[in-house]
């Protein structure tokens, strides 16, 4: 997130909520694009999350973990503002 690197208590992909990413909406206005790492396979974003997300003006892009994290690490490298959600794999 722009403002540092915090813990979460998700642990599945049901847990993927609205309410999970309370924090990453306090900081939507700072926020472009929200990857999703879904841990081994690519689930898609429940539909209610992601009207939340594109009402924020977040564009949220679900992949796997692993290429979830060296997509971060490119576009931080871009200086893009981006921000992500990782479950463990």
């Amino acid at each position: 997130m722009p403002s540092g690197i915090y813990g979460w208590d998700v642990t599945s992909p049901d847990d993927l909520t609205a309410d999970s990413f309370s924090k990453l909406f306090s900081e939507a206005d700072e926020i472009e694009i929200l990857l999703v790492g879904s841990g081994i396979d690519l689930l898609p974003i429940k539909s209610d999350l992601r009207s939340k997300l594109r009402k924020a003006n977040i564009s949220a892009d679900p992949m796997a973990t692993g290429a979830a994290v060296r997509t971060y690490n490119v576009l931080v490298a871009e200086g893009r503002a981006v921000a992500a959600a990782f479950l463990a794999v």
